[in-house]
């Protein structure tokens, strides 16, 4: 507790076209008024807020507290773009399941006066990092994820033939750990396990712990099931047959193509996101509020 002590700029994130985000941003500017503390918004959200407010601009400045108003998606987004600079994500929840957000806009006044009493602590989760590494051994941007990166073909649901390969990130030889054909893979943290990954047949992983999962979209065998791999390993993906149209989707919203002959390495990254958690708030107590997991019967 008491993390939030010295709260002087928050900013404000959100998807415009959830009912509840104007009346959200009202609260979130009165509150700011109240405490004196600087506010600032993403700018498609300003003609809600009071005249004069200021557009959020994470590089000029740097907020102690960004806020997320809208579902998981909204809340994957904020968490990239402060990755690496150690700002806490409150996220509230507008959308349906909101498995990651902290609470429902519905009680959003009552948690802002925790946060500015530092009433909460900060719940870090991993995240993943990967490179492409062309044809020519030249390597593409670095990119990152929090939840997954899935490798799948462009456009409709079709048929891919990848190859794997584990590597020690210490060092050491690569592994072979075999190749099927499929509709995609996805290589998803803790965090990621009860998304995509989840629906594919993935295992429940709690956040705390230190690995990776691999897991086929559709694999065209029985033999290949989702693997639980340490986070002290890398996994390469390779295409085995030629193709200009495979690509890898960084949290379901942003996708990079790969060359041909190109492969991808994925790892964990040095990077966490601090997610903002309140007095009672737990993982399984989430599981069981938003996916019914282990739920007992009535009666």
């Amino acid at each position: 507790m008491g993390e939030g002590a010295g709260l002087r700029r928050i900013g404000v994130v959100g998807r415009k076209e959830h009912d509840d985000v104007p009346g959200c941003v009202e609260q979130l500017a009165s509150f700011a008024h109240e405490n004196q503390i600087d506010i600032s918004f993403e700018e498609h959200l300003i003609e809600w807020a009071p005249e004069g407010a200021k557009a959020l601009d994470l590089e000029a400045e740097p907020v102690d507290l960004l806020i997320a108003l809208g579902g998981d998606g909204t809340l994957l987004r904020a968490g990239r773009s402060v990755a690496g600079r150690e700002i806490p994500v409150l996220g509230v929840n507008l959308g349906h399941l909101g498995f990651l957000t902290a609470l429902p806009h519905t009680e959003l006044e009552q948690h802002l006066g925790l946060v500015s009493k530092g009433d909460y602590r900060l719940d870090r989760r991993s995240t993943l990092g990967a490179h492409i590494v062309n044809a020519d051994g030249s390597e593409a941007e670095h990119l990152l994820a929090w939840n997954d990166f899935v490798i799948h073909k462009r456009g409709g649901a079709r048929v891919t033939r990848l190859e794997l390969r584990v590597q020690e990130i210490a060092g050491g030889p690569w592994q072979d750990m075999g190749s099927f054909s499929a509709d995609g893979l996805i290589v998803a943290t803790p965090t990621g396990s009860t998304a995509y990954s989840l629906s594919a047949g993935g295992p429940i992983v709690v956040p705390s712990v230190d690995c990776l999962i691999v897991t086929p979209i559709c694999p065209h065998t029985l033999a290949m099931r989702p693997l639980v791999i340490p986070a002290t390993q890398r996994v390469a993906v390779r295409p085995i047959e030629r193709t200009k149209d495979l690509v890898v989707t960084a949290d379901g919203q942003v996708a990079h193509e790969f060359e041909t002959g190109a492969d991808i390495h994925i790892e964990r990254s040095e990077i966490q996101i601090p997610l903002v958690r309140f007095s009672g708030q737990n993982f399984f107590g989430t599981l069981q509020r938003k996916l019914n997991w282990a739920a007992r019967p009535s009666g």
